[in-house]
């Protein structure tokens, strides 16, 4: 058996809540957020450089436009376009998300963009699909905290974390209209573990899943069991996405960098690990184009 994968520091920005990484193919570079301290960061391997790139309103998620602009999902249910430190309003708000925010989200390989929002004193969060054309669609309700999604390698399942019912439930996916239907149970993870929280899905089709209050990285086979368990200098491990030229690097974010001395030394960092296994490029969102 190879030895586990070490985890290697890029960058520690103390995030409070690290999130959101995701590899830009263009630039050869990789981005990710802070969701309430509303900053974007963005890490150059060939360079070494890592740099702050946006400070505004929190961004819950964001997805990369097919023309290369970064497509961010805000509080209120605003969608903006930004490229180069210029915002361009997609929608300023969504009516019923004044009191929430949008958490994560992902683009399909038609452009679409499926985007969990946040629960409110009054609700749980919702999940929706947002069209090329600008049209929103609500495709879920009463979801205790929508996070990471993932499609399976043929196109015909999509992955939704729902993090405080711990669970990862698989949807059928039709790619032609976007609907999702036979929504069933992935995993469920124990309930002295943390959560599930944002996921990637390699290209051998195993789901990696950050967890939350569990300290590291989980990888489970297509039957959902679990195949690998890789630990982080954190308790609450956020995100994880593929990059790198071949896609063979996985990069990760943690939360709770206010609090290392609870959290872990690594807390509110991005990490880089190499797995052994490879990712694939994610669909470029085609909203308004």
């Amino acid at each position: 058996m190879n030895p586990t994968p070490q985890p290697e520091l890029i960058a520690d920005y103390a995030c409070v809540t690290g999130e959101g990484p995701l590899w830009h193919e263009d630039e050869q570079r990789l981005y990710w957020v802070d969701i309430p301290r509303g900053r974007i960061f963005r890490y150059d391997p060939a360079s070494g450089r890592h740099e702050q790139v946006y400070a505004g309103d929190a961004v819950g998620g964001f997805t990369i436009q097919a023309d290369g602009a970064l497509l961010l999902f805000m509080t209120r249910g605003a969608i903006k376009t930004w490229r180069s430190g210029e915002l361009r309003t997609i929608l300023p708000e969504i009516p019923d998300e004044r009191a929430s925010r949008f958490n994560d989200v992902i683009a399909d390989p038609e452009g679409r963009v499926f985007c969990g929002t946040m629960p409110t004193p009054e609700r749980l969060g919702r999940l929706y699909r947002l069209d090329p054309d600008g049209t929103l669609t609500h495709v879920l309700d009463g979801i205790d905290v929508s996070n990471g999604m993932g499609f399976t390698p043929d196109l015909t399942g999509v992955y939704h974390t729902e993090s405080n019912r711990r669970t990862i439930y698989r949807f059928d996916y039709d790619r032609a209209s976007g609907t999702l239907s036979n929504r069933r149970t992935f995993v469920t993870t124990p309930p002295d573990e943390g959560v599930p929280d944002g996921m990637a899905v390699d290209a051998e089709g195993h789901v990696w899943s950050a967890r939350w209050d569990g300290g590291a990285l989980y990888r489970y086979a297509p039957g959902g069991s679990l195949e690998r368990r890789v630990p982080f200098p954190a308790k609450k491990v956020s995100s994880v996405t593929f990059g790198g030229p071949d896609w063979t690097d996985a990069y990760l974010t943690t939360a709770g960098g206010n609090d290392k001395a609870t959290e872990g030394a690594g807390a509110g960092a991005l990490f880089r690990v190499r797995l052994g296994v490879r990712g694939t490029p994610p669909f470029r969102s085609r909203i308004g184009l």
